[in-house]
């Protein structure tokens, strides 16, 4: 995975300032999507919300433990499948959650995802395609692919 400077752009908004918006990265195995991860967590501020689209096995979960990583988190990051929200403690809170079981606009509602963003960490969300609608604005989607058994491909916004 090569992000030169070049590739970076400026976008408006408090929380996509300077991130590879627009772009399509291949990453070649889970350490490099990871390091993807990185280089967007040191983008990112307090109160930034991701939705991390994608099939089952397309490098969502490993993305989310490279930003939990990069922002500090010790211990081992997984899915929050049964959970739905899952914490983890670092110089900035990440907030990890999986919509995958919810099935209600009422049950979306009830996770208090506004309550966390305001919490002032950065929220990850898989299978948010059901509800994106009620997102925040400034949501940042990434949509990710699987490629092969070692690449993913990733875009970032739109």
């Amino acid at each position: 995975m090569n992000i030169s400077s070049g590739e970076r752009c400026a976008v408006a908004g408090t929380n996509r300032q300077n991130i590879l918006l627009g772009r399509t990265v291949t990453t070649r195995s889970p350490a490099e999507t990871q390091a993807l991860a990185a280089v967007l967590a040191g983008k990112l501020k307090p109160g930034a919300v991701l939705a991390l689209h994608g099939e089952l096995g397309s490098g969502k979960t490993c993305f989310v433990q490279g930003l939990a990583a990069a922002l500090g988190v010790e211990g081992i990051v997984n899915s929050p499948t049964f959970t739905l929200i899952n914490e983890y403690r670092g110089r900035i809170r990440l907030y990890h959650v999986d919509l995958y079981r919810v099935k209600s606009e009422a049950e979306f509602q009830g996770l208090g995802l506004e309550e966390l963003q305001a919490c002032g960490g950065i929220t990850a969300i898989e299978w948010p395609e059901i509800f994106a609608r009620l997102l925040p604005a400034e949501t940042l989607h990434l949509h990710f692919e699987y490629v092969d058994e070692s690449r993913r491909r990733i875009r970032i916004g739109g």
